[in-house]
């Protein structure tokens, strides 16, 4: 049975206590060929500020910080973030924070990218439409790159439902820049107007 609201802290706290790389980020194929999908949706734009949201264990932080001057990668998670800590520690513009986002957030002002890979399903329409409301105040020209998996979930959200709803809460805020439908994720990149 789906869960009806947003996952909390400890859902996430209990998978990265059990395992350091809960979802195989570092051996999967399935996150090799994703993150190198993502990575080439950016093209070869270099940013200034990058927030990624749900960094979990860093390892797409690690290839996501040579595309900038600063990284804010945040999680939900305490243990997740010590290991990317880890993971970046020689990364000085790389800076890490404890945050329950949407509730929490940076204020948007500066940020030519957000990410947000495989998180969006976690939220509820609540959490949804207060991280579209943030994205709204991000300055013009800025991309958010949002990439999911499309199979079946028990979180409150699938994929493709979370991805639509934002979309439909941001309205004419956003230009579709890139949709790619992958057999089991897809990938969209949207340009502030």
């Amino acid at each position: 049975m789906p869960s009806e609201r947003s996952l909390e802290a400890s859902y996430f706290e209990g998978m990265f206590r059990a395992s350091p790389d809960p979802w195989d980020f570092e051996t999967s194929d399935y996150e090799k060929r994703k993150y190198d999908h993502s990575l080439e949706a950016l093209g070869n734009l270099h940013f200034a500020h990058i927030f990624e949201v749900g960094c979990a264990n860093g390892v797409f932080t690690r290839r996501l910080a040579a595309r900038c001057g600063y990284l804010l990668a945040v999680d939900i998670s305490a243990t997740a973030l010590e290991l990317a800590q880890r993971r970046c520690a020689d990364l000085s513009h790389v800076e890490f924070g404890l945050m329950t986002f949407p509730a929490q957030a940076p204020l948007p002002s500066g940020f030519d990218l957000v990410v947000l890979s495989e998180v969006a399903y976690y939220w509820d329409d609540d959490d949804l439409k207060q991280a579209a409301n943030w994205i709204k105040s991000l300055d013009p020209g800025a991309l958010v790159l949002l990439v999911h998996w499309t199979g079946e979930t028990d979180y409150p959200q699938g994929g493709d439902e979370a991805v639509e709803k934002i979309a439909a809460d941001l309205g004419p805020a956003i230009r579709a820049e890139r949709s790619d439908r992958m057999p089991s994720y897809r990938l969209d990149l949207w340009r502030i107007a």
